[in-house]
């Protein structure tokens, strides 16, 4: 198999895997069945393309080829039905369904969106509405979710696995919410969105810091979800949060992929037009009421943006905004992050005790970065000695190749040895990761 075939398929999972397993989904009314049609789809393609090239519309190609493969499957399965019936007459509600034609306009106009609504439907638990979504819509393999939601992948298989399950038992209709439905659905939908961008700002896993794919998906749906409605606060607010963390994209890692921390970036680079108009956004949510969750995110992300240099970041603003936020959003990650504002403020004696009555607390075991931020403020108080195992645990939990390196690089600070060792074992791996280009396993 040449290289451009597997590049090619690669860049189709990437972008058009949620169209593709959308239009499945129509057909099957089942999703575990879609995303076999759709996985068979792509295997086909592995197999098809070598010989026949890749088509022009390789997207096109995948969505034929798997509604295909769904519509023979639910024809199987209605033959098998209707042949049990002449053994056993099932009840009214076992009747076999028809195949689902298209669905024309209705409220939410981007499969996508549809599909993260479809997702977010209030009879599956909210702890698995947002594992689910990235399983479907994005096709991240189990273990990147289970990493972005700190547990084991078995655990998260098997919650996958009885979510998809309780879908088709249940007969969960994957249709288009009403409009009078959407408001219900909306802090999941919000909740999948943001953490869709998030797996894509920091990918838990590869040779790349970034997943361009998935913060791109993250900020079309943000703007689809803001023009279906308006009128929500917490919507503009997720899209200038979005807006304002995407527009340093560029300067986030430097010329050879190393992590750049907020103070290296080069400022001059940052997309102002992005930053103007999460402003404005931020700015129209705040006057709608008392702010939300990703209302005062946005506007802690924007005062960092708004700083002409990092020195003259209004640290006790920030402050009193995650106040806000962990008032009106009690997350131990809101807590953390809000130990680093406390530090500049306040000092990072403060910021430790506040970071190690988090760490006893237990929500945060296995946060990368709860010991990353341990060991920077024990670095901080002259205590090298205690920030060197804190930036060991940091990168047994770090996923990503430029987070690791950026890591050893603060532990060789610390622990010039234990940095060497780790860069010497981890020098094969990096390798692979680079040369890595098919589609993750799905």
């Amino acid at each position: 198999m040449t290289l451009d075939v597997r590049e090619a398929v690669a860049d189709a999972h990437r972008r058009g895997w949620a169209m593709v397993l959308a239009a499945t989904v129509r057909v099957t009314r089942d999703p575990e069945l879609a995303e076999e049609c759709v996985q068979e789809a792509y295997a086909g393609a592995l197999a098809a393309w070598p010989a026949a090239g890749v088509p022009d519309n390789p997207v096109g190609w995948l969505t034929t080829t798997a509604r295909r493969r769904a519509v023979d499957a639910v024809r199987r399965n209605q033959v098998y039905r209707t042949k049990l019936a002449l053994l056993v007459p099932p009840g009214e509600d076992e009747q076999p369904a028809e195949i689902a034609p298209p669905e024309p306009g209705g409220a939410v106009p981007d499969e996508r969106l549809r599909l993260i609504f479809m997702c977010c439907h209030p009879a599956l638990s909210p702890q698995v509405q947002p594992a689910l979504t990235l399983r479907l819509v994005c096709g991240l393999s189990t273990a990147d979710i289970a990493h972005a939601f700190l547990v084991a992948e078995p655990t998260m298989a098997a919650r996958l696995t009885r979510a998809k399950k309780k879908i088709a038992a249940a007969r969960i209709p994957f249709r288009v919410p009403s409009a009078a439905e959407l408001p219900g659905r909306l802090p999941g939908v919000l909740g999948v969105i943001h953490l869709l961008f998030t797996t894509g700002h920091t990918a838990p896993s590869g040779a790349l810091l970034v997943r361009a794919d998935l913060t791109g998906q993250a900020l079309h749906l943000a703007r689809m979800l803001r023009d279906l409605m308006p009128g929500e606060p917490e919507v503009r607010g997720l899209l200038a949060l979005l807006l304002v963390t995407d527009a340093r994209r560029g300067t986030r890692v430097d010329a050879e992929g190393r992590l750049l921390r907020l103070d290296q970036q080069d400022r001059s680079r940052w997309d102002r037009a992005a930053i103007a108009e999460a402003h404005d956004l931020i700015v129209d949510a705040l006057h709608a009421g008392r702010p939300g969750r990703y209302v005062l995110q946005a506007a802690i992300a924007a005062l960092h943006a708004q700083a002409p240099a990092f020195e003259q970041t209004d640290w006790p603003q920030i402050l009193t905004l995650y106040d806000h936020l962990v008032a009106v959003w009690p997350s131990p990650v809101a807590a953390l992050n809000r130990t680093v504002a406390l530090a500049h403020v306040h000092g990072p004696a403060e910021a430790l005790r506040d970071l190690e009555r988090l760490e006893a607390d237990g929500r945060l075991a296995g946060y990368r970065y709860l010991p990353a931020v341990k060991a920077d403020l024990l670095q901080q108080l002259g205590r090298p000695a205690e920030a060197a195992p804190a930036y060991r645990a940091a990168l047994e939990l770090a996923g990503n190749e430029p987070e690791r390196e950026f890591l050893t690089r603060r532990l060789a600070g610390v622990d010039p040895p234990a940095a060497a060792s780790i860069r010497r074992a981890e020098q094969p791996v990096r390798a692979a990761a680079r040369s890595a280009s098919a589609p993750s396993d799905r």
